[in-house]
């Protein structure tokens, strides 16, 4: 497997990794500069020379992956019988330099309800490095031109035009997902926020909305059986930055992904990942 698709795994499974490059070689060397391998916890994929070098360098991959290290780090290697050497010797007499870049796990985010403020939400949340899902019953609020818009972000967009029982998806997204429940119609917000509070799944559950409709949502949750107050608890509504009050689309979509932008960046230095 080549090395973008190894990066690609690592982001579908949620797990984190290392990307290893060859920057520089002094002398010969088993490969040249921009070689690349991608390592994981349990495996790796490509190479960047093999023997010591290679073995060296998962060894430190491994030791970052496990101290949760984010901050990339170069290691420099002697190609000589005079070197050290842990994992055999290489006397091809260069010396090389590696560059070690920790690939994260990013986070996942589930907006559902892509009308004015969820396009809005959208279009700011694609800006950032993550996986986002799209869920809404109305297709023409998934077109392609609109998806179109998204693309020139780093976020990887994934689209759910679902007719019916919006609240399935929840079962299809990652564990770990951050859910935005911001749908046209209460009932559907209901049924979202039910199946997210029955799963096991979800990081967070946010909703939008007024003190008002959730104090109604909540005793129709609580009527329905099966779900306690302290379930319900988990469920953080209304979204959004108290501070910012303006009521026009973007304002609201500014302050509720502001919102869980900062809720990310606390559950990142708290060491979850996601």
């Amino acid at each position: 497997m080549r090395w973008p698709r190894a990066v690609e795994l690592l982001r579908d499974r949620g797990e984190p990794g290392v990307l290893v490059t060859l920057t520089r070689v002094r002398g010969h060397a088993p490969r040249e500069a921009g070689a690349k391998m991608v390592v994981g916890r349990t495996q790796s994929w490509g190479t960047v020379g093999g023997g010591n070098l290679e073995a060296v360098a998962v060894e430190r991959a491994r030791e970052m992956l496990a101290t949760g290290a984010a901050v990339p780090e170069e290691l420099t290697s002697a190609l000589s019988d005079r070197a050290p050497a842990r994992h055999g010797m290489q006397c091809c007499g260069g010396e090389v330099t590696l560059l070690l870049e920790p690939l994260p796990v990013v986070p996942v985010v589930a907006v559902f309800g892509v009308g004015h403020v969820g396009q809005e939400v959208a279009r700011v949340l694609a800006r950032h490095d993550l996986d986002l899902h799209l869920v809404d019953t109305r297709p023409q609020q998934l077109s392609a031109g609109f998806l179109d818009r998204l693309e020139d972000g780093p976020a990887r967009v994934f689209a759910h035009p679902v007719p019916v029982l919006p609240e399935l998806v929840v079962g299809e997204l990652p564990r770990g997902a951050h859910l935005l429940v911001m749908t046209h119609d209460h009932a559907e917000d209901a049924a979202i926020v039910d199946a997210a509070l029955r799963a096991d799944g979800p990081a967070w559950i946010g909703l939008i909305g007024s003190s008002a409709k959730w104090v109604r949502l909540r005793r129709r949750l609580l009527e329905a059986g099966g779900l306690t107050d302290a379930d319900l608890d988990r469920v953080t509504t209304p979204v959004g930055l108290p501070a910012l009050r303006g009521k026009d689309p973007a304002t609201v979509a500014v302050s509720i992904a502001a919102d869980l932008l900062v809720r990310l960046e606390a559950r990142t230095r708290a060491g979850t990942r996601r």
